[in-house]
């Protein structure tokens, strides 16, 4: 990592920022995408602290066809404009448009999202934490070389180097914060 200790956060985006939607549902558009209770303000005080935020995210919707490229953009627009009221933004967004039999090396667990979004934003994965809510991506961040925080409510049986039960109390994990 060329002169850059900047740390990186790489948040899956269903169930770590928004609500998920229902089995085999996909969001069709901005209007549909419901953040978490302290999502929004979880990623502002990561940038406050200095860190690289990322959304790294399976949207397989694409390629069956029920979501269309246009709709993941305005979502991601979305995104910003509600950080941006609180001075925050995400500094990337990464996205697999790929079926699971497609085989590609961008869809998690497949740690080619997670390496990709670390080259452009300049970070080094060592320095990086994988959040997400799957094992998948667990597996993605183990592949690629980052430390995994798994939001997930109980202690469920994990490789994750840390089960939290929403993405602020990952927040205060990484920023060694007295947890709210």
């Amino acid at each position: 990592m060329p002169g850059d200790a900047r740390r990186g956060a790489l948040l899956d985006r269903d169930g770590v920022l928004n609500v998920r939607p229902a089995p085999h549902a996909y969001l069709g558009g901005p209007e549909e995408f419901e953040w978490l209770p302290g999502a929004r303000e979880a990623v502002a005080r990561l940038e406050a602290a200095g860190w690289a935020v990322a959304v790294v995210t399976n949207q397989r919707g694409l390629s069956l066809g029920r979501v269309s490229p246009e709709a993941i953009a305005a979502i991601e627009e979305r995104i910003q404009s509600d950080l941006a009221v609180l001075g925050a933004a995400i500094d990337g967004f990464y996205t697999c448009p790929h079926d699971t039999p497609d085989g590609c090396d961008c869809r998690k667990p497949q740690p080619g999202l997670l390496l990709r979004a670390c080259e452009e934003l300049g970070l080094d994965p060592a320095g990086c934490v994988m959040v997400g809510d799957e094992e998948t991506d667990v597996a993605a961040g183990r592949s690629a070389g980052c430390g995994t925080v798994l939001v997930a409510p109980g202690a469920p049986d994990t490789a994750a180097d840390l089960v939290v039960p929403d993405l602020a109390a990952a927040v205060d994990a990484l920023l060694g914060a007295t947890p709210r």
